[in-house]
């Protein structure tokens, strides 16, 4: 039987090896651990999680939480594992990262589908199954190769700005209209900012707490892709001649002082980015700063920005919504480097790259998890994305096809229509 070549043993990695080795394909698990590290990692093991313990809130009141719903009804390797090294954390799953790791490391090692090689891997053949779940800290000379693949659309840092919930917007104090368009029409949604509002914005923004970034970040030159907070300490007006221009904005007649622009992120309309706002302010400093936003005073946050290395390839361009590359489907790309974003995320990718090559190699079609789930929701933002504006993205309910029920009913209609389609569909696979 065929072997299946997967590069990594991160959460995406090791989980769908596991997946791969539970359907009985034999699968040899490239790792560079122990031999070598790369900046960012210092535990021996594998599934190191190098920021944060927590894989987020594990109620359905959070898309997150669904995810991790979803995923257990498939059986998640790695998901399992934080369960059994979870430690108390109110609602979210949060876990003894050292037993984590351990646990992890343990039962790779010892399961007899799965061949642990502690190598580096810098190419691979083409025409032979192959999974790449490298990491975002993805290897200088595998990086090379895989551009053999992808071209230029191989990444090597986030500069991504914050989303918002449409349906959390107040639109008493924002209107449609492009620069320099009409009034009521256009892409662009407008947030109006007074005089006092934009100073205490600015003074506030400027004087924000910081995401402090690894010393192998530092080196990252940001000065065509400034974070906001950077721009607003250049000078009160500063953004006001950059992203929070009011030029070719009118209301009444009249220019507002500044401007924040929100431009749709999705076909539906169910998600806004905040225009130039990339930052690495920490994420309860973001919900704090850009509340102050009058439109924006309720928001519901969908993404926060990130600036961080972060290599991942555009996937719009270069994957299907099956995480396979359109032109070779023999090959697969799961974790943060495919363009999905997270702890969770990353798991949920590597499960589906270790169905749905267990199901290529016996001759079956990729299982069709439709976007009414957050397994499904994942594939199709990485299809559906901008080719020319891909940025990696949590799951979040903006990105789940919408439903027509009354507010206070949408997340628990989503949530029992997402676990419905699973159920229907997990005997199959």
């Amino acid at each position: 039987m065929t072997k299946v070549k997967v590069i990594g043993a991160g959460l995406a990695g090791a989980e769908c090896a596991w997946q791969l080795a539970s359907r009985g394909i034999e699968v040899d698990l490239y790792d560079t651990k122990p031999k070598s590290m790369s900046p960012a990692h210092k535990n021996l093991n594998f599934c190191e999680l190098v920021c944060s313990n927590s894989l987020k809130n594990d109620t359905l009141e959070f898309a997150t939480g669904l995810l991790k719903a979803e995923l257990r009804r498939f059986g998640s390797f790695v998901l399992d594992c934080a369960d059994k090294t979870s430690i108390p954390s109110a609602n979210t799953l949060t876990v003894d990262r050292e037993k984590f790791a351990s646990l992890v490391t343990q039962r790779l090692l010892e399961n007899p589908k799965i061949n642990v090689i502690c190598e580096e891997v810098t190419e691979f053949n083409v025409d032979e199954p192959v999974v790449v779940a490298a990491g975002p800290l993805c290897s200088p000379k595998l990086s090379e190769f895989l551009k053999t693949l992808v071209g230029e659309g191989l990444y090597f840092y986030d500069a991504v700005a914050p989303i918002v919930s449409a349906e959390s917007i107040d639109y008493n104090f924002a209107f449609y209209q492009d620069r320099w368009g009409e009034l009521g029409e256009g892409d662009y949604l407008n947030c109006p900012l007074t005089r006092d509002e934009y100073i205490n914005f600015c003074q506030q923004l400027a004087g924000a707490e910081r995401v402090e970034l690894h010393d192998f970040e530092r080196e990252i030159n940001f000065e065509g892709c400034l974070p906001i907070e950077v721009i607003a300490k250049r000078g009160i007006d500063a953004l006001r001649c950059g992203p929070l221009k009011p030029q070719g904005i009118s209301i009444d007649g009249k220019t507002p002082y500044a401007v924040v622009q929100l431009r749709k992120e999705n076909t539906e309309n169910t998600m806004f980015n905040l225009v130039g706002f990339q930052t690495n302010l920490t994420f309860g400093e973001q919900r704090r700063v850009f509340s102050l936003i009058p439109a924006l005073k309720n928001a519901e946050w969908l993404r926060y920005g990130v600036m961080h290395r972060n290599t991942f390839i555009n996937a719009p361009k270069y994957l299907n919504h099956h995480f396979s590359l359109k032109n070779h489907t023999n090959i697969m790309f799961a974790g943060q480097i495919s363009g999905v974003e997270g702890y969770t995320e990353s798991i949920a990718s590597g499960l589906i790259c270790g169905i749905n090559m267990a199901r290529q190699l016996n001759n079956l079609a990729p299982v069709e998890y439709g976007t009414e789930t957050c397994l499904g929701a994942l594939g199709n933002y990485l299809e559906a994305g901008s080719e020319t504006n891909f940025q990696p993205m949590h799951i979040n309910w903006g990105l789940l096809k919408p439903i027509d029920v009354p507010k206070n009913m949408k997340k628990r209609a989503l949530v029992e229509r997402a676990l419905a389609k699973i159920d229907s569909i997990k005997e199959c696979v």
